[in-house]
């Protein structure tokens, strides 16, 4: 990842925390931090995995969130204050992504946040790291596990970091719990089940999703601890406005689409990656 452009990424994301009460759009960013729109727009992608108009509306749709649920100011207040010239259209963009109306959000009182300040890090390339790097996580290794999560918290509505790191403390415990550390802390984290095959939290670092890093980690489990199992993971929907590009990756990796379900209260779907046969090298299949 060149310098330059986790500067000019740095830049942008301060403006929109300064500005997260008024509309943001990419010119205007652009023209903040005195950098082409054109520019920026990619530069922006491809340092931190997603587009800046969907970062901005996610943070900005976050302090919403917050609000509704401490607060009880009028939600017509709420949406001038994170920067929606009306209530209708906060209305609708909250709903598509909370998945409920901002009153019916208030009335549950369950914060969660959709998107969390991104901090950077310069240098980031994971180009050389193998599965031998991915190790399983010990109890120092908790603080920068969670870290890491809360970077990747667009991967995972309803998120109650309290609760997870109550689980993640199980995980560690009966070593169910990958991840692998470059850099200036961990850039990704894999926790999972012995009995279902099931991935229950994975996470890489957005510097390094356009790398092979899932893969190697995908690679990992099924080659080293789950040889010839299925392993099962949950995504968003198809056309979850949500979702940011976590189920194209999943795809990617050569998961196959199963049923779909609800996990608390969100729409999801399962996905399904068929094991390799050590003896024949044969993909195994539903069937077989």
């Amino acid at each position: 990842m060149e310098i330059q452009s986790v500067a000019i990424t740095k830049q942008a994301i301060d403006f929109i925390e300064r500005n997260l009460d008024q509309k943001l759009d990419l010119d205007g960013i652009a023209a903040a931090v005195h950098y082409s729109k054109y520019h920026l727009h990619r530069i922006f992608g491809d340092t931190v995995g997603m587009t800046i108009h969907d970062y901005a509306r996610r943070r900005q749709l976050t302090e919403a969130a917050k609000l509704l649920a401490f607060s009880d100011r009028p939600i017509l207040d709420v949406a001038m204050v994170c920067g929606y010239e009306s209530q209708q259209a906060f209305t609708a963009t909250f709903k598509a992504m909370y998945k409920q109306t901002p009153a019916r959000y208030r009335q549950t009182r369950g914060f969660y946040p959709l998107q969390l300040r991104f901090t950077l890090q310069e240098g980031a390339d994971g180009a050389g790291i193998k599965k031998s790097d991915i190790v399983f996580a010990g109890k120092q290794d908790i603080p920068a596990w969670m870290e890491l999560t809360r970077l990747v918290i667009d991967g995972y509505p309803c998120m109650d970091e309290e609760e997870y790191l109550q689980k993640l403390k199980r995980y560690v415990d009966q070593r169910r719990a990958l991840m692998v550390k470059h850099g200036h802390g961990a850039v990704g984290v894999m926790a999972f089940s012995h009995d279902t095959g099931g991935i229950e939290f994975f996470g890489i670092h957005p510097q390094y999703r356009r790398t092979n890093l899932a893969k190697v980690f995908l690679n990992k489990l099924a080659e080293d601890i789950l040889p010839e199992r299925e392993i099962v993971i949950t995504t968003y929907r198809e056309g979850d406005r949500a979702d940011t590009g976590h189920r194209d990756i999943i795809k990617g990796l050569g998961f196959g689409e199963r049923e779909l379900l609800t996990e608390f209260g969100y729409p999801t779907q399962r996905f399904v990656f068929s094991p390799v046969r050590k003896s024949t090298g044969e993909v195994k299949t539903d069937e077989s």
